[in-house]
Parts: C-alpha cells; sequence; structure tokens
C-alpha cells in the first residue's frame, strides 16, 4: 500500500512537471519572438537616425550657404576698403560649403543603397537635393559674371568656378565613356558573320569538318562581318544552296532572281541570328 502511495505521488509530480513545461514552452516562445522584433525595430531606428542625422547636415549647409549669399548681396553693391576681403571670404565659405555638402549628398546616398529602406521618397529628396546643389552652381556662375560686371575681381571665385567646371567636365567625359562603352555593346550584340562556299572550299577553311560545322579551329577570317539590323539579305549566287548552322525556318526565306540563283532574305534578325551570330550556306 505503501509504494502503491509513493507511485501515485511520482506520477502526480511527472504530470504537474509536463504541464509547467508546456506552459513554458510558449512563453519561451513569445519572448523569443519579441526579442527579434525588437532587434529588427532597433536596425531600423539607427538606420533611419543615420539617415535624418546626415539629411540635417545638409540642410544646415544650405541654410548656411543662403546665409553667406545674403552677406555677398549686401557687400557686392556696397562700398568699403573691407569690401573684396569680406567677399572673397563669403566665397571661400560658400565654396567650401557646398563641396561639403556635395560630399554628404553622396555619403547619404550610400547609406540609403545599404539599409533596409527601400521607399521612394528618400530616393526623390535625394534628386531634389542633387537639384539645388546645381542651382547653386548656375548662382555662383551668374555671380562671377555680375562682379566682372563692376570690375570686382574675386581669385576664390575663380577657384571655384574652375573646379565646377572640372567637375563638369569629368562627368562629361566619364558620359561620353559611357555611351562608347554602351555604343560598343550595342554593335557588338549586332554584329554577325556569314559565308557561303562548296563543300571544297569550307573543308580547306576547317569550317567543315568530318561532316561537322564550325567544330574546332576554323578560319574566322573568312567569313564576312555584318549588322544584324542593316543586312538583311544575302546573295547566294547558287541554284543550289543548304544551311548547315540552325537558324528557326519561320524567321526567313529562300527565293530566286532571274537567273534562279537564291537570296536569303531574313524577316525577323533578333529570332534568326538567336541560335548562332554565324550563318555557313553550302552551295553548288
Amino acid at each position: 500500500m505503501r509504494n502503491l502511495l509513493m507511485v501515485a505521488v511520482l506520477v502526480t509530480l511527472v504530470v504537474t512537471g509536463c504541464q509547467d513545461n508546456k506552459k513554458e514552452a510558449p512563453a519561451l516562445v513569445r519572448l523569443e519572438q519579441t526579442d527579434s522584433l525588437q532587434k529588427i525595430i532597433t536596425q531600423k531606428d539607427n538606420e533611419m537616425n543615420d539617415l535624418m542625422g546626415t539629411l540635417n547636415e545638409i540642410e544646415t549647409g544650405f541654410r548656411e550657404i543662403n546665409e553667406a549669399e545674403n552677406r555677398v548681396e549686401l557687400v557686392k553693391d556696397g562700398e568699403g576698403a573691407n569690401r573684396s576681403q569680406q567677399l572673397r571670404e563669403n566665397v571661400q565659405f560658400i565654396s567650401n560649403r557646398m563641396k561639403q555638402n556635395r560630399a554628404l549628398i553622396a555619403k547619404l546616398r550610400q547609406q540609403l543603397r545599404e539599409s533596409s529602406f527601400k521607399g521612394d521618397e528618400f530616393k526623390k529628396t535625394i534628386e531634389n537635393l542633387v537639384k539645388q546643389m546645381n542651382e547653386k552652381d548656375q548662382q555662383l556662375q551668374e555671380l562671377r559674371v555680375e562682379l566682372d560686371a563692376k570690375d570686382i575681381h574675386i581669385t576664390e571665385l575663380d577657384e571655384t568656378i574652375n573646379t565646377l567646371n572640372s567637375d563638369v567636365n569629368n562627368l562629361t567625359a566619364e558620359s561620353a565613356q559611357k555611351t562608347e562603352t554602351i555604343t560598343n555593346q550595342d554593335k557588338q550584340l549586332n554584329t554577325a558573320w556569314y559565308v557561303f562556299g562548296t563543300k571544297k572550299e569550307l573543308k580547306e577553311q576547317r569550317i567543315l569538318v568530318d561532316g561537322k560545322v564550325l567544330q574546332g579551329n576554323f578560319n574566322k577570317s573568312y567569313f564576312t562581318k555584318i549588322d544584324i539590323r542593316v543586312s538583311k539579305e544575302v546573295k547566294l549566287y547558287s541554284k543550289s544552296v543548304r544551311l548547315l548552322t540552325m537558324h528557326p525556318s519561320s524567321s526567313y526565306t529562300l527565293t530566286q532572281d532571274n537567273n534562279n540563283q537564291y537570296i536569303l532574305r531574313i524577316s525577323n534578325p533578333q529570332l534568326f541570328w538567336s541560335t548562332s551570330k554565324y550563318l555557313v550556306v553550302l552551295v553548288k
């Protein structure tokens, strides 16, 4: 009887322990979920704080630039021995602050790329900041013209304008280089080669080897290079032709001229050259 009582107590303890574990398990899961959520929120907050901090620096820079521009407006029309010195100091301040703002805008753009924010609002904000910088650059250009007209020459302003022109030239050169690269890539994408010849001729150039076409080291200089956007017709000068390379049948037609010699007409260049940029035609 005593043993049975002990067993009953043990069973009760085990059941109670299991129930307690079941209660603790969901609580532990909830705790882990809350912790993960808190980490995400903290990360978002940090990213937002970094973005807003940089944005505030940029806005402060614009405000300081505007204040310096106002001082220039007051001084340039005034008189006094210190006018040139005051103009020089303010122009130098504007130049330095604009350089800082350009660097901060680049930093903000990089921060946005590396953050988890994917909205368009920040992108629009950056575009507006760049637009403001371009407007300030234009205003500096106009200021130099105005001061020159009044026989007021500020060396620092010339240096600032020269730096600006250098930046513009570098951007123009970079843009021209990118355009050239894109043009070359486009040209390569739209370049193809064709050749037609007898079996003997094709074998001699290793274009046809053991009944297989374009295998191994064939003579590429034997081919004619074309722009597929322009050349859509190939005269084959033969009454018997057979295409050895694979091209979709719906993309071309073979027609005969008045001398019964075949002409290959490509109706869909993109489709025709999609399988191979080399065309090999066996003629007799």
